[in-house]
């Protein structure tokens, strides 16, 4: 009996990656709206602004991605074993 529990074991863990990345995948997706929210309300403060704020906002949005990026790289680690 105890052989044949054992042989029905199934390995969920690259679904419970998958929904990790999934949840890791919100916080990213609020930063991206939430920084070129704010780069549009600025340019509508102060149109002069507009090429220093638009540069300011790509390199947050840069590092808000990467953070995409490595959960990413780490569903594929998490999935495979």
């Amino acid at each position: 009996m105890n052989n044949a529990v054992l042989a029905q074991t199934v390995n969920l863990n690259p679904g419970l990656a998958a929904i990790g990345y999934g949840l890791g995948a919100i916080g990213p997706g609020i930063g991206v709206g939430l920084i070129f929210a704010a780069v549009i309300n600025s340019t509508a403060r102060q149109p002069e602004m507009r090429g220093k704020l638009q540069t300011i906002g790509y390199s947050t949005f840069v590092l808000s991605e990467v953070l995409a990026l490595i959960g990413v790289v780490v569903y594929f680690i998490a999935s495979t074993k």
